[in-house]
């Protein structure tokens, strides 16, 4: 695990938090919600998903570079905005 932390890099971060921010104002866009909030919430989670994935043992994510990290990080901010669309109390 400690390859895959050197292997992700800084840009790599930043890249996720990009993508995240973006997954999560669009989920707030077209719910008609708070923008920011899920913005911040899809970064945490796109940067959050490859390192908690590499901890459950999933190295094979490492190999695959960082456009397989970036997509894992993407579809992980997507599924993390869905629930906390669809746990949410307001419609």
């Amino acid at each position: 695990m400690e390859g895959f932390f050197e292997g992700v890099g800084v840009a790599a971060l930043v890249i996720l938090a990009l993508a995240g921010l973006a997954i999560g104002w669009l989920a707030g866009a077209l719910s008609g919600r708070s923008k920011a909030v899920y913005a911040i919430i899809g970064a945490v989670a796109a940067m959050a998903t490859p390192f908690l994935l590499a901890a459950l043992g999933v190295t094979v994510i490492a190999a695959g570079g960082v456009l397989l990290v970036i997509i894992v990080g993407a579809v992980g901010a997507a599924v993390v905005v869905g629930l906390v669309r669809a746990l949410s109390g307001r419609r």
